[in-house]
């Protein structure tokens, strides 16, 4: 596995960043390589994680009074909204250009205690990019800023979150989860893994159900679609999306994708998409 490229501690360097009643919304941009990460730890503010080009892993707290933690996979078509004190952290699955906005905990949207991933819109995208163009007058900051929050209110919510063990859980378990999420179409099956973690197949499909809930099989499902929907809105072709998900045959993937959405992959394909 190659080594990660770990970043500077985000909960020092982000305090510049900090946002105010005066000035509730903040952005950072930065260029990450692949393979690097921040560590956990947690803000007093909200953020929004998002990259204009490349893909993260977001690791948050559920939120909302849940301590469970889930993983986002988050490409330039979506964001993590992460709740003001929710502990979360971030690794880069691909060179991203990553545009962080820090929001004060006054202007979070009523009910929003979780966190959620967001579909991003265009608007939003293109307001993400004027916030980056500084240096900015306070009055076109304003407005670009309550622009940005009268988006997230009507952003629509996505269900892409994947479940993780607990922080005190079966280590063997949060590795061999973790290693799913990164490469989801490496080993289809349990005992593929197994060895590899030091637990015999029986003993993780205990810790599946102790520790998520569910079994091995309805788990990996949702990293399947978890990384399947942001190929599928970028017009990857069906049979490579089955591909890069560990699927031997695009029939095989596509009866189970329409089982767990209700619609076919095409129905979430990008216009203009061509078979490979």
């Amino acid at each position: 596995m190659p080594r990660r490229s770990a970043l500077p501690q985000p909960l020092a360097d982000d305090v510049a960043f900090r946002p105010t009643p005066g000035q509730p919304v903040r952005l950072r941009a930065r260029s990450l390589p692949a393979d690097s990460h921040f560590e956990p730890h947690r803000h007093a503010w909200a953020q929004l994680a998002y990259c204009a080009s490349g893909v993260l892993q977001v690791t948050a707290e559920r939120g909302g009074g849940a301590p469970d933690e889930v993983a986002y996979i988050v490409p330039p078509s979506r964001a993590v909204w992460i709740a003001p004190g929710a502990r979360h952290s971030v690794h880069v699955l691909q060179e991203a250009q990553f545009r962080t906005l820090y929001l004060h905990a006054d202007v979070t949207p009523a009910g929003w205690a979780g966190c959620r991933v967001l579909r991003v819109s265009p608007l939003l995208r293109e307001l993400v990019e004027a916030l980056d163009q500084a240096p900015l007058a306070r009055p076109r900051e304003q407005l670009l800023s309550a622009l940005v929050l009268e988006e997230l209110r009507h952003a629509d919510p996505q269900a892409l979150g994947v479940p993780l063990p607990p922080p005190g859980g079966d280590k063997r378990l949060r590795t061999l989860c973790e290693a799913v999420l990164r490469s989801p179409g490496e080993r289809a099956s349990l005992a593929g893994w197994a060895a590899g973690v030091g637990a015999s197949e029986r003993t993780l499909a205990r810790l599946f159900q102790a520790e998520l809930g569910s079994g091995y099989q309805q788990w990996r499902q949702q990293v399947v679609l978890a990384h399947a929907l942001p190929l599928l809105a970028r017009g990857v072709a069906v049979n490579q999306v089955a591909a890069a998900t560990g699927y031997a045959s695009e029939s095989a993937f596509s009866a189970m994708f329409k089982a767990a959405m209700g619609q076919p992959p095409r129905h979430f394909q990008a216009r203009g998409a061509v078979a490979a």
